[in-house]
């Protein structure tokens, strides 16, 4: 399917002119406007590149991603109950055409791929809903019902996924629900398939690893809101899918935007090798804890000759570090699991199926599809490590390390999702942190002082703005875009830098690869010519779900996350806290919160009697409901002082990222 492009008369005649007239004429192109620009023409060149390093003419993951189609609706918009439109498929209809010079080709064809939605047949009695998310829906059919496997991130979409199940294969009961891992979009959409009411009754089994609902909640609340505000730029929500917009990113079209739901597992998984008959269906477990979630699991179903792979192979390159933010991820183990998974099961498989994209049929095709998985990612573990021996430095090695070639041209490895480079800084973070070794990065100034003294050193800022459209007519739009946001943060009404490092960006998002780096390019350009978007209907509908899911633990462990120590750098006392879950002693020393379980303090200031409600109050800052839940024996101030510090999150969720 390779598209040759065809440089038009006009295209060579701005090319001469840009040549001959030299960066006057190539400025002129790049207005300092707030519209959105065309692809330049170094830009066209990059991407003109990508035909000559890839096969185009591979079809094979066009024939995965379409095989066993058994319906597929020729719009598809999924809306929530008051009308705002949470999935949309539809939006990307003009992917039906070769890729434009604003779009990479390579990611131009993963997001056809990704296009391709609706109900598949994996094999026999299992089935995938692709397409109706960011992530796959997966239904086993057991005795009498289904065995669902992740399903979805949002509950409207997992209705859809649903319905167009039982619109083409019928109505039965859903016996299981299996979470792979502990990442949102493979559990929030629950509720759209099975209510709580009906696990608590004992009709539905839910199956997780273990460590399941720690990661889940812990990784959704701790960082939630600076998650929440990163993942906007990482997934592209705030953008319109378009030539000159948002694209796949490498494991789905994008982000849904509807509610999220959660209901706690009634079965953990603790060991390998574990099996479990579910609904007639043996099913036998691997887990792979600290591959792409902290709490990750695999799983063979030797009827049927089927290996799930979780997030573990997803056909691309995945993240050891994800741009949103999340712990870092360890190679080596990934690798190392795949490589178990190869051992355990390899020989077996006709069919490896996962939580993104499409699966791959045939053994001898499996064999290589996750060898190679395993190698990209063993090789950036130790091909950083071996560099970092070797004296270079984090972003000395982002901008060395380079996959083999032949593992660089396979379809499945390509860098839609994560990228070589950025997961290259995961494993320096791992091994190292974030110190060079170098003094002079021990104590360095915040961006905006860093920017405000270099204007100082420049002396003339339109000098430097004249220096670098000259860049930019050039093709250095990286150069172009550091130095114009240095200005920006030293002066963010400075319109003209804000405008020039926009262009810069948005060229940079044109040649992207990588879905998420488009997305961010994209974003942050559009946030500098019209300020940071505010708009709840560009986001998912919150965690409530899980906030409501913390164990008394983690809602102690969050409350001192957002106590603002230094508003109560004067209070200490001692607590005694009672609740049905068992005794704690809360220790408040110069306002920071510590705590100990199962004990008391005969001398404690204070004892506070409450349910999880209660605590979940206070986080709140609901002194009502506080008043109403809690009751308190001793010194009624210590609570009052503590709730004054406490940091409603939510005020924080549109925080600037590409300006101070």
């Amino acid at each position: 399917m390779k598209r040759k492009k065809v440089i038009t008369l006009i295209t060579v005649a701005l090319a001469f002119t840009m040549t001959v007239c030299g960066s006057s004429t190539a400025i002129a192109a790049s207005e300092l406007t707030a519209e959105s620009k065309p692809a330049t023409q170094y830009t066209i060149d990059a991407n003109q590149e990508v035909y000559a390093l890839l096969d185009f003419e591979d079809t094979a993951e066009f024939e995965n991603a379409t095989k066993g189609q058994i319906a597929s609706p020729d719009t598809l918009d999924i809306y929530d109950e008051n009308g705002k439109l949470v999935w949309s498929q539809t939006a990307y209809a003009f992917l039906d055409q070769d890729a434009p010079d604003t779009a990479n080709p390579s990611l131009w064809r993963n997001t056809q791929l990704n296009h391709i939605y609706g109900l598949f047949e994996v094999t026999d009695g299992i089935y995938q809903v692709r397409g109706y998310d960011m992530s796959n829906v997966t239904f086993i059919k057991g005795d009498t019902g289904w065995i669902v496997v992740d399903p979805l991130m949002s509950v409207e979409c997992a209705q859809a996924a649903l319905a167009l199940v039982e619109e083409n294969l019928g109505t039965f009961p859903v016996k299981a629900v299996i979470y792979s891992h502990s990442h949102v979009d493979h559990f929030g959409g629950v509720k759209g398939i099975v209510s709580e009411e009906e696990v608590q009754a004992g009709n539905v089994q839910v199956i997780a690893p273990e460590g399941f609902e720690k990661h889940a909640v812990s990784e959704n609340i701790y960082a939630g809101t600076a998650m929440g505000r990163r993942a906007s730029y990482q997934y592209g929500t705030m953008l319109e899918g378009g030539e000159t917009g948002s694209l796949a990113i490498g494991i789905g079209m994008g982000q849904s935007k509807g509610k999220t739901s959660y209901i706690s597992p009634t079965l953990e998984i603790t060991q390998t090798g574990e099996k479990h008959t579910i609904d007639g269906v043996e099913i036998e477990f691997q887990l792979t804890p600290g591959t792409e979630a902290p709490a990750e699991m695999n799983f063979w179903i030797e009827s049927k000759n089927a290996l799930w792979m979780a997030e573990n192979c997803t056909g691309t390159l995945h993240n050891l570090y994800t741009l949103r933010g999340a712990q870092v991820r360890d190679g080596n183990a990934w690798a190392e699991y795949i490589m178990e998974s190869l051992a355990l099961y390899g020989d077996k498989a006709d069919v490896v199926f996962q939580s993104h994209n499409w699966p791959h049929w045939g053994n001898d095709t499996i064999q290589e599809y996750m060898t190679n998985t395993a190698a990209v990612y063993k090789f950036i573990n130790d091909q950083t490590l071996l560099y970092i021996n070797e004296g270079y430095t984090e972003t000395e090695i982002a901008n060395m390390i380079q996959l083999p070639e032949e593992l660089e041209k396979v379809w499945y490895t390509r860098q839609y999702y994560g990228t070589v480079s950025h997961n290259s800084k995961a494993v320096y973070e791992k091994y190292m942190g974030w110190y060079d070794g170098n003094p002079v990065h021990l104590a360095e100034l915040t961006p905006s002082d860093y920017a405000q003294k270099l204007v100082e050193y420049f002396g003339d800022t339109d000098a430097v703005l004249e220096k670098a459209k000259e860049d930019f007519a050039k093709g250095e739009y990286q150069w172009v875009a550091q130095i114009t946001n240095t200005l920006v943060f030293a002066d963010p009404e400075n319109t003209d830098a804000r405008y020039l490092c926009a262009d810069a960006l948005e060229q940079l998002g044109y040649q992207a690869e990588s879905g998420p780096w488009r997305s961010a390019y994209l974003c942050a350009a559009q946030e500098l010519r019209n300020g940071t978007n505010t708009d709840d209907a560009t986001r998912s509908s919150g965690n409530g779900d899980v906030f409501s899911h913390m164990t008394p633990d983690m809602i102690l462990d969050y409350l001192g996350i957002l106590v603002d120590t230094t508003k109560i750098p004067d209070l200490t006392f001692t607590a005694n806290l009672i609740l049905p879950e068992g005794n704690y002693v809360l220790r408040v020393k110069n306002g920071v919160l510590l705590y100990q379980k199962d004990t008391q303090d005969a001398d404690a200031d204070v004892t506070w009697t409450t349910k999880r409600a209660g605590l979940l109050s206070i986080i709140q800052k609901n002194a009502e409901n506080v008043a109403a839940l809690i009751q308190q024996e001793g010194d009624e101030t210590c609570l009052t002082r503590l709730m004054d510090a406490v940091t409603v999150t939510s005020d924080y969720k549109y925080f600037n990222i590409i300006e101070p």
